[in-house]
């Protein structure tokens, strides 16, 4: 399944709007914050599909019959980027496990590039619910192979990837390798093209450099 929650007017797209102009975006404070309050309304939208149970609360005038959360998701984001993203979804699942994977494009010569995967801290993941972010998902091969690393700690109940603006070619790549999985992918927006070097056009550029500064 595809959620693209940029389809509905709604104060998301504001905040696209402003993650994308690159006048905003030399603000790399407001371009960070951007990005967690994106985090913060996908949280909020993946919690309508969760499993809830009913308790009582005692308040200081009675008992309120409240349905709350089952279980916490264990949040997992792709570094550096992916950070932002990651402490908003956090922010409202302030419960959760956390994951990080290192992974990067290792350039060839020739402009060609392959993903390369160093490392993951990942608790144990059998039969929980896992949130997967980066911000950006142009072919998509980090994303799978971000996926299949965290299936070196257990299989997931279910998975939800979260990117904010994706490719077209992005999407489809991970529904041709994630076929059988349990797995929503949403979306802020989906853009119809890549460059020969696999940006996203229009895309918004580079998050990571645009949170947190130029690398070699």
């Amino acid at each position: 399944m595809v959620i693209n929650l940029g389809k509905s007017n709604s104060l998301f797209n504001q905040f696209i709007s402003e993650i994308r102009d690159q006048t905003i975006q030399t603000d790399s404070m407001r371009f960070r914050r951007n990005l967690e309050r994106v985090g913060e309304i996908f949280a909020y939208e993946i919690s309508k599909k969760m499993e809830y149970i009913k308790t009582e609360v005692s308040t200081p005038l009675g008992i309120a019959k409240m349905e709350v959360l089952k279980d916490q998701p264990v949040i997992a984001s792709i570094l550096r980027a992916g950070l932002p993203l990651h402490h908003g979804v956090l922010n409202y699942f302030d419960r959760s496990e956390n994951a990080f994977i290192s992974a990067y494009r290792k350039y060839r010569k020739d402009g060609t590039f392959q993903i390369k995967f160093e490392h993951i801290s990942c608790p144990p993941i059998n039969d929980k619910e896992i949130i997967l972010v980066d911000p950006m998902m142009a072919t998509g091969a980090s994303m799978v192979l971000a996926y299949k690393a965290m299936l070196q700690k257990g299989t997931p109940k279910h998975t939800h990837i979260v990117s904010i603006i994706a490719s077209k070619e992005g999407i489809e790549h991970l529904q041709n390798n994630l076929v059988g999985k349990n797995v929503t992918i949403w979306a802020g927006a989906i853009d119809d093209e890549l460059t020969v070097k696999s940006y996203i056009v229009p895309g918004l550029g580079d998050a990571g450099d645009l949170a947190f500064g130029g690398k070699e």
